[in-house]
């Protein structure tokens, strides 16, 4: 078992029953317990879980977002392969306010060197575009960082979206279903989005199929709304059903 994948399921472990020993996670994963105690205190820094002697408990409320650091090395390899389709679907010359979140970091690599004009909400779309090459055009908002995340917050970066018009808004989100649109965790994360979308001619939502069907609590916009939701095969089909009935352009990764 990989580091990522044996951190996912320790993670999930510890969530689910609010507490784990090394014995009973070593012998879930079949790793040492040597080596358990080294992820335990990797997932502790990066406030995934509580380290306490003899193994973890839960940090995380249920429901709550996981943090970045454990969700950039969850289905990397279809996160890739959506951000492929989102690139795909943008065309040369087109101005783009690219969303934070591990997703939509695949899109901003795909987009580098591309002749597009980008504005990132991220610290990390903002590090992996700070050094294209032309014809690719950075545009770098104001703003404060979420901690541990790195999405940009606050009033400089709203002021950053109400001031300029863009062709297309890429948006991640933290659940998204028929009936409830799309939601995010944290409110200010809610607000930006909800500004982006409304400096946009046209909203492409990228999330992976482990979204579609929850709800986080704070409601970003209607299911309707979006123009085109990229996804992959492993979302609820009744739900990404629903959504194309809706209206919306639906494109399903292998």
């Amino acid at each position: 078992m990989q580091n990522a994948d044996r951190h996912r399921v320790i993670a999930e472990a510890v969530a689910s029953s609010g507490s784990a020993t090394v014995a009973e996670l070593a012998s879930l994963t079949g790793a040492s317990e040597m080596t358990i105690r080294r992820d335990l205190d990797t997932l502790s820094a990066h406030g995934v879980l509580e380290r306490v002697r003899g193994g973890a408990r839960a940090l995380l409320l249920r429901g709550e977002e996981p943090p970045f650091a454990l969700r950039a090395h969850e289905g990397t390899e279809v996160k890739r392969r959506i951000g492929e389709r989102v690139a795909a679907l943008i065309a040369d010359g087109e101005t783009v306010v690219l969303d934070s979140g591990t997703t939509c970091l695949e899109v901003a690599r795909l987009l580098k060197g591309r002749p597009v004009t980008v504005m990132p909400l991220s610290l990390q779309a903002l590090q992996v575009l700070a050094d294209a090459p032309a014809p690719t055009r950075l545009i770098v908002p104001g703003g404060q960082p979420r901690a541990a995340e790195g999405a940009l917050i606050g009033p400089l970066t709203l002021a950053s979206l109400a001031a300029l018009r863009f062709d297309t808004a890429v948006l991640g989100c933290c659940g998204l279903s028929a009936a409830d649109g799309l939601t995010a965790y944290d409110l200010e994360d809610a607000a930006v989005k909800k500004a982006a979308l409304a400096s946009s001619r046209r909203i492409l939502a990228a999330t992976d199929g482990s979204k579609i069907g929850h709800t986080a609590h704070a409601h970003v916009v209607p299911a309707g709304r979006l123009h085109t939701l990229v996804t992959d095969a492993g979302a609820p089909e009744d739900e990404i059903t629903a959504i194309a009935e809706g209206g919306t352009v639906l494109e399903v990764v292998a």
